[in-house]
């Protein structure tokens, strides 16, 4: 495979692209702007310009969430591979139809009905926000608990490519997380051509001996800041960044844990019945006596504040602090 230095978003882009190039039936509903993006040496790709409407969105469609999600999954129970991208605090309005519609219909239908949907969530951040509702994580966890949905949370470009094109071929409805904090910074080389990360599969970022840290977009940018700090505390963490949510890896979350003793979940969402508890109980069942600790964001809304936001969010000084702790227990 050739492979390029890309950005999150054009390799985003690119393997919708590549599938609709593919399948002349597939579609891409996109609120607020038309999906373009460009790479460092100037490359554009636009998919409006290539697909045109209504294979995929332009100026001045709707802000209509339940139009937009509905309309996909019409096209998909028809037999069309879609997509339909909306932004976080916006999503909920269109959970009946993900909960009702696209979660059952393979069930309801005896198998006869695939269902290959992707609900593609902008998610929220922990750094400042304008309100409360601009600030959420850990909504990966609500939509794990529907019946019938795969879940999928890349953390870099290499993955967020993958990841996509796999969903988009799965004949089961995925929800497919994108965090903005993940979108930044040096971002690993992306085949030009399209390929799939399997789910189920969990990525070991960095090998250890005396803790297992188990964390998911967007934790892994504060994950990955804590690690030289570890290292020099004399601590060998090995980092695993499980990727898919549902189906969970619980294997080699286990086999590290079985090597560890130790595990530490760091989750961005809410404390209460966050992603992060699940992760522990599943493991816990498979490694009985593992010594566990999980840290996530408090139950409260995110503050506009950075400062306040700072003090609750999970970042790297308080993964330092909880990883010495669970060391001496």
């Amino acid at each position: 495979m050739t492979q390029a230095q890309k950005s999150y978003g054009y390799a985003q882009l690119e393997a919708v692209a590549q599938e609709m190039r593919a399948d002349p039936t597939m579609v891409f509903y996109y609120e607020y702007s038309i999906p373009v993006s460009t790479t460092p040496d100037g490359t554009v790709l636009d998919l409006r310009t290539e697909f045109g409407e209504p294979r995929t969105s332009g100026s001045g469609w709707p802000i209509d969430e339940q139009w937009i999600v509905g309309a996909a999954i019409g096209a998909a129970t028809a037999g069309s591979k879609a997509i339909a991208r909306l932004p976080s605090m916006a999503q909920i309005y269109a959970l009946e139809y993900v909960y009702n519609q696209a979660g059952k219909i393979r069930s309801m239908t005896g198998g006869q009905a695939s269902m290959p949907f992707v609900l593609w969530v902008d998610g929220a951040s922990r750094g400042r926000g304008s309100a409360g509702q601009h600030t959420d994580v850990g909504v990966e966890a609500i939509y794990a608990n529907l019946p019938g949905m795969k879940v999928v949370c890349p953390s870099n470009a290499y993955d967020a490519k993958g990841l996509l094109v796999s969903a988009i071929r799965d004949p089961d409805p995925v929800v497919y997380m994108n965090y903005p904090e993940v979108r930044g910074g040096a971002q690993p080389n992306v085949p030009d051509e399209a390929y799939e990360v399997p789910f189920g599969e969990a990525a070991i970022r960095q090998a250890g001996s005396d803790l297992t840290i188990v964390a998911w977009a967007p934790a892994t940018v504060d994950v990955a800041r804590a690690l030289p700090q570890l290292a020099e505390a004399g601590i060998s963490a090995e980092f695993i960044d499980p990727r898919s949510l549902k189906p969970l890896d619980v294997e080699t979350l286990a086999r590290s844990a079985r090597k560890t003793g130790r595990m530490l979940v760091v989750d961005h969402g809410h404390n209460t019945n966050g992603f992060g508890s699940h992760v522990i109980a599943e493991v816990v069942q498979e490694v009985p006596g593992t010594i566990t600790r999980k840290i996530a964001f408090p139950d409260v809304p995110g503050p506009g504040s950075g400062e306040m936001m700072s003090w609750l969010r999970p970042d790297a000084p308080k993964i330092v602090d909880a990883a010495k702790q669970l060391m001496r227990a």
